[in-house]
């Protein structure tokens, strides 16, 4: 075989990949998304209780939690498209037991179900973000990225949509064999993934040792620490949004709260979807630095959701929620592409560490946030909550101008 012949064959082969893994990132977010809506509203159905709701839940925020500390032994030892896989015929088989056993059995399996598609869910993102390299070319990073962003935000929000039009329509049943059967092809596209070269295989350290060389490589990269720090402070504004949406569109819209929620979420992933298509162009036609666009889209996300939240009527809230979902989306781009450069030692666990953060503090902050609803105005929630981000970021960037004065 030929080197050009070669080179067009790897070619081909990473832009089939780049497909393939983006139509499993859709699938899989729009699965994930439709048995949020579904089964949150059936535990409360069959429980008639919000203590099970919140049971039900916190479950699926400790399995992303559990999935974040035991990713990088398990995808260091079983790396590739399997495991992927693995985690899709899972998180099938927990909903399967839904159509199995009796409603009176199945509050107290719920639990159980939650932390496993909790699991599942984390370990399927752990696992694409930090193997992406091996299956797509360097020169197609950032685009498949970009792609893989728009495709999450595009999956969240049309989940939630056919979750709701189907429980409408035809009730809980459909939804879950829906469910199933996504899950069940988001494996299948993932099967036809080759690896464009046999990638190493990574020494499997005790969870100490990872740790410690992940604290060791942070050190030596300072900005890298500074991005997951503000990714951390931000998962408080998240949380903050996200219980006051609904508030939110009580105010804007008393007699459809649901009808602009929904309209709301939906301009939100259209902006995601923007800022992710614009990240792309950005760093790779305009220069600009990874981690200065994932500073710009912070900055741009939380002021978004800042103004939409003192709005008054839906139009100017539509109008800031769009440009909140463009930081959003360029925010989430230049963060996993600035990761994937990482020595590949580093980047699975940076990965974890992400996820950890991430469900970590989603998870407290939607303890924290929800008595301030009952003390202050919406408008000053968010304010607060979407401060700590953009404080956190201003200190790192200040710090930043110490460890790269010549770059500012």
């Amino acid at each position: 075989m030929t080197d050009a012949h070669q080179d067009e064959t790897m070619f081909n082969r990473s832009v089939r990949n780049s497909w393939l893994l983006v139509s499993a990132r859709f699938i899989s977010d729009f699965g994930a998304f439709l048995n949020m809506v579904a089964l949150s509203t059936y535990v409360y159905v069959i429980s008639q209780s919000v203590m099970h709701v919140s049971v039900f839940l916190a479950c699926r925020v400790t399995g992303g939690i559990l999935a974040s500390l035991f990713g990088v032994p398990f995808f260091r030892r079983f790396n590739g498209r399997l495991s992927l896989i693995l985690f899709d015929v899972v998180r099938a088989a927990l909903l399967a037991l839904l159509l199995i056993f009796p409603s009176t059995v199945q509050l107290y399996i719920l639990p159980f179900i939650a932390l496993g598609i909790g699991i599942g869910n984390s370990m399927f993102a752990i696992g694409l973000n930090s193997q992406l390299l091996q299956w797509v070319d360097e020169s197609r990073r950032v685009a498949t990225n970009a792609w893989l962003t728009s495709a999450s935000a595009t999956g969240a929000v049309t989940g939630s949509m056919v979750s709701g039009i189907l429980l409408a329509a035809s009730g809980y049943e459909l939804v879950f064999v829906t469910n199933i059967l996504t899950y069940l092809l988001a494996g299948l596209c993932i099967l036809p993934l080759r690896f464009l070269t046999i990638p190493v295989v990574n020494e499997v350290k005790n969870q100490p040792k990872e740790w410690s060389s992940l604290v060791k490589g942070l050190r030596v990269a300072p900005l890298m620490a500074g991005m997951l720090l503000v990714t951390m402070a931000d998962t408080l504004g998240s949380a903050a949004h996200n219980v006051g949406f609904p508030i939110l569109s009580e105010l804007l819209t008393s007699d459809s709260p649901g009808k602009t929620m929904g309209l709301l979420l939906a301009v939100w992933a259209s902006g995601k979807f923007a800022g992710a298509r614009a990240s792309n162009y950005i760093l790779l036609k305009c220069g600009i630095r990874t981690e200065r666009l994932f500073f710009y889209g912070v900055s741009l996300m939380s002021l978004g959701f800042i103004f939409t939240f003192q709005q008054t009527a839906v139009p100017l809230a539509l109008v800031f929620i769009f440009i909140a979902g463009i930081g959003d989306g360029l925010a989430d781009v230049s963060l996993i592409s600035r990761i994937q450069s990482e020595d590949a030692s580093l980047r699975l666990p940076i990965f974890s560490l992400m996820t950890l953060l991430q469900m970590t503090g989603f998870g407290i902050g939607m303890l924290i946030v929800a008595p301030f609803y009952i003390w202050l105005a919406p408008a000053i929630v968010i304010i607060i909550f979407h401060g700590i981000p953009l404080v956190t970021l201003t200190i790192v960037w200040l710090f930043s101008r110490r460890w790269h004065p010549a770059r500012q």
